[in-house]
């Protein structure tokens, strides 16, 4: 082995060793941009240095409501400057942030605040009344609810609770941050949607975080001084990591409490916003937002989208309207976005559905993980055709430590030495992965595989057509059929035979819809279809 047999004082030490933590990227950013825009929300426009002061403040003011290191602090806040201190604050006290959907229902949070143990809680004056409707009907010890009053949004204190704003202002601007000893300590807990039984409570370490947040700037080509769109809710995967990358290219974050085409087109416009990630609903709202409500603006505006495959003629619209979208795929329990469609110079000439169809893959992963890939169920990698179908696993830096208080589910989900993701996908020749649907959402008639995607895909194509979701109906023939909901365009007049036969043009018969179904669809607060409710109805068709 030569020289490298003797290692003698060659250990790590504080000269040549400090544990990876988002933390020391705000540290770095109020160093070399202090002056530069932060955080941005209406009339709140702070610098790097004011954001890191209130981080400190925040951080101390935890500690003085008796939060130690290893407490869980939660919030339940909309995209709000509270919430992108709440990543540095929560952590810089030494505590494990646990950002809570703010659309889930009063057990669900009562679950979560007991699962969890939440010691206080940042409250948005709108969702008070969840909060304290969750406190009271929880079995352990409530925790202690700091109100976080929106005046712009027309929400002012209502005078019940410790007003977040008053505590900064008494707080400690000199606070010593808590930095991790070791980067594996934890940093979030985030829970899954629950939409079969109790949510699992997803725990991230400093490390992942980290690293996730890295790799990211590295996929999205970042360079510096970006202007960041907060579109992905920040209790989402902490917002795909987002408020810990931001500041590594000293980059402004731009928040925005509601989603809606008026206020999208006004920040690319107004605050000249250059990336954004949303789901792929998010690129429809833009691509059928009324004239009036839209906005010109002279920059690119670079987007990730995932939660879905987009539909290729979705992707084909949007484009030209100023945006390069890239496809990125991943779950909460990897820190959000794990793989990226990263473009190849031989696509180049490619245009409409065929330029479309690309940018739909999931890709090939980002820097930080060590592989992903697609297996069979003997943990075999599967035929590189694009037809041969399996799981996508994956290992790396940034898949969570595990499910909090459940090793059962944490044991299964790492067996065999992968994440075991539950998304079912094909691999093309060049490596790139393409879902094709999740497992419980693919469609058995008679004995043929449908995948609701391909179908989706195909029905997003017709100019009627809004939103599209496919789900299995029972039928006593095929054992299930397609059964689709769809949402139509304002003014649109498509007809279920209508809709049916548009699709027999380009689908073999069997996976064409045999009933759909005209309503609003169910979504989840980051714009997921909930195919599950959507399951129930089509049961009783």
């Amino acid at each position: 082995m030569g020289w490298l047999a003797d290692e003698r004082g060659l250990e790590k030490t504080k000269a040549n060793y400090v544990p990876l933590t988002p933390l020391s990227t705000l540290k770095r950013a109020a160093l070399v941009f202090p002056d530069h825009l932060a955080v941005v929300y209406g009339t709140h426009r702070k610098s790097y240095a004011e954001l890191s002061d209130r981080v400190s403040r925040q951080a101390s003011a935890l500690a003085k409501l008796g939060v130690t290191p290893g407490d869980v602090v939660a919030s339940i806040l909309p995209n709000l400057p509270p919430q992108v201190e709440a990543h540095y604050g929560v952590p810089a006290a030494g505590a494990i942030l646990n950002a809570i959907n703010i659309r889930l229902d009063t057990d669900t949070v009562a679950y979560i605040f007991d699962h969890g143990e939440a010691k206080v809680v940042l409250v948005d004056t709108q969702f008070l009344p969840l909060a304290e409707a969750a406190a009271e009907a929880m079995e352990g010890p409530a925790p202690t609810i700091i109100e976080c009053p929106d005046e712009q949004a027309g929400y002012p204190a209502t005078g019940r609770y410790p007003v977040y704003e008053d505590l900064l202002a008494e707080a400690d601007p000199d606070f010593a941050w808590i930095m991790p000893e070791d980067e594996w300590e934890s940093i979030a807990l985030n829970y899954t949607s629950g939409t079969t039984g109790r949510p699992k409570g997803v725990v991230f370490h400093h490390r992942g975080a980290y690293l996730n947040a890295m790799g990211q700037t590295i996929s999205w080509r970042m360079v510096l001084h970006p202007v960041y769109l907060t579109i992905v809710p920040l209790f989402h995967c902490n917002g795909w990591c987002h408020p810990w990358m931001i500041p590594m290219v000293g980059g402004t974050m731009v928040c925005c409490r509601d989603i809606t085409p008026t206020a999208l087109f006004n920040a690319f416009a107004d605050e000249g916003v250059t990336h954004f990630g949303g789901a792929p609903i998010v690129l429809n709202m833009l691509v059928n937002a009324p004239e009036d409500e839209r906005r010109a603006f002279d920059q690119t505006v670079n987007i990730f989208t995932a939660g879905a495959p987009p539909a290729p003629a979705t992707l084909a619209k949007i484009e030209p309207m100023g945006f390069d979208v890239t496809q990125v795929y991943g779950l909460t329990e990897t820190y959000g976005p794990a793989t990226e469609c990263l473009w190849a110079d031989r696509w180049d000439d490619l245009e409409g559905d065929s330029r479309a169809a690309i940018k739909a893959r999931q890709g090939v992963p980002m820097p930080v993980y060590e592989q992903i890939t697609v297996l069979d169920d003997n943990m075999d990698q599967i035929a590189m055709d694009g037809s041969t179908q399996g799981e996508i696993v994956m290992r790396g830096n940034a898949v969570m430590k595990g499910y909090l208080k459940n090793p059962e589910a944490t044991a299964e989900a790492f067996k065999g030495g992968y994440f075991h993701s539950g998304d079912i996908a094909v691999q093309h020749d060049d490596g790139y992965i393409q879902i094709a649907d999740r497992a419980k959402d693919i469609i058995i008639s008679g004995g043929e595989n449908i995948s609701s995607v391909e179908v989706e895909g195909v029905l997003m194509g017709h100019p009627d057509v809004l939103l599209a979701a496919v789900v299995a109906k029972p039928d006593e023939k095929w054992g299930e059929v397609p059964c689709a909901f769809v949402e139509l365009k304002e003014g649109a007049s498509a007809g279920e035979e209508d809709l049916i036969q548009f699709c027999r043009e380009t689908l073999a018969g069997f996976k064409s819809p045999k009933k759909v179904v005209f309503q609003e669809l169910p979504k989840t607060s980051t714009g997921k279809i909930q195919k599950f409710a959507l399951r129930k109805v089509a049961a009783v068709l």
